[in-house]
């Protein structure tokens, strides 16, 4: 059982789609168990594991990354050399390249395995606008 997600971004941070997830196994393997695979179809953006029960986690986390790896514009990142597509595009291809592309997640009993305070997220890393795909898959046994 396969679908595809698409979640639209309006900058930088991180936008959860755990309702998504969910709604779409309910819906189609109600009472099944398996392995739920998430992939992203982009190399500027990540999918993470995170709390959800207070927003500053995310504003933290995105304020991290920013400081982590800055616009192209800053000093620090001066040896870039792919840099026509904007002062933020390498860097989030760096970020992407530090944080998941793809995630697993248990499911029993059509319910993802997912512990209190866990939530799934795409982490957009680009200033624009985007519609990303995220790709489930759902393994069953």
């Amino acid at each position: 059982m396969q679908t595809t997600f698409t979640i639209q971004t309006h900058g930088q941070g991180l936008y959860e789609f755990t309702g998504d997830a969910a709604r779409w196994l309910r819906g189609g393997h109600p009472s099944g168990d398996g392995l739920l695979t998430l992939f992203i179809r982009h190399t500027s953006a990540s999918l993470v594991i995170q709390e959800n029960a207070d927003p500053e986690v995310q504003t933290d986390l995105a304020e991290f990354f920013h400081r982590l790896v800055p616009p192209s514009t800053d000093p620090a990142m001066s040896y870039l050399t792919h840099t026509y597509e904007g002062p933020d595009d390498m860097p989030a291809h760096i970020k992407a390249a530090l944080l998941p592309t793809h995630l697993s997640i248990p499911v029993i009993n059509g319910q993802l395995v997912l512990g209190t305070w866990q939530g799934i997220y795409l982490f957009e890393h680009r200033n624009a606008p985007h519609n990303r795909q995220v790709v489930a898959y759902l393994s069953l046994p």
